[in-house]
Parts: structure tokens; sequence; C-alpha cells
């Protein structure tokens, strides 16, 4: 296998997205974001990537189709999921015994599903 050192979606609204990252889910804004793009960590900085204004016209087009992210949380999921849903955020099911751990996905306002994986 090879390691993934970075990922970054295109979003409709740069900064609807960044609103959502960081005051739903409580990502930490990045020192190295620009105007088309904002870079956050999570986890404490374990996991980064990114959100960016489209490099190409995404009318019409189901951005979050097939896409999930993965990410490990140091933490307990049905704490989590319940904060994440007192703060407004829809979740896409309950959480699910995985081959890899207990699990549950939310869905950005573009629809990517972003999974959260308790690691303990």
């Amino acid at each position: 296998m090879r390691k993934l050192d970075f990922v970054s979606l295109q979003v409709r609204d740069l900064e609807a997205s960044k609103s959502f990252y960081t005051e739903k889910l409580g990502f930490e804004l990045s020192e190295m974001s620009n105007p088309q793009a904002c870079v956050f960590k999570y986890n404490q900085g374990e996991a980064s990537f990114a959100i960016r204004t489209p490099l190409e016209p995404l009318e019409d087009k189901d951005l979050g189709t097939g896409v999930a992210l993965w990410f490990a949380v140091n933490e307990n999921v049905d704490e989590l999921k319940e904060k994440y849903i007192a703060s407004g955020i829809t979740t896409a099911g309950p959480i699910l015994e995985t081959p890899f751990g207990r699990a549950f996905h939310v869905k950005d306002i573009d629809g990517y599903k972003l999974t959260f994986l308790e690691t303990k």
C-alpha cells in the first residue's frame, strides 16, 4: 500500500463549506489556507485535507457521489455523533460495526460522505 498524502474536495460555496467544517464538525483551519482553498487539520493534526474553489464548472454535477473520507478519532463515536446531531448535522445512518471498528457517517453540504471511525 502507498500512503495517501493529501485530499482536496471541490465545493460549490467555499465560505459555506468552511463554516460547516469549522463550526459544525470542529475541524481546525490550517495556516496554509488561501483565497481559493481552506486547509484543515483534524484529530490533533493527524489528518489534513482541503476544500477548494472549483477547478472546472460544477453545475449539474453530484459532487459527493462515490466519495467517502474516513477519519480516525480518539473518542467515543456515540458521543461524537450526538454532539454532531446537537449542532444540526444530519447523519447518514446508525453507528456501524465495521471490520475496522465502530463508525458513523455524515454528509457535508456538497454530499461528500465523511466517516468517523473509533480507534480505541
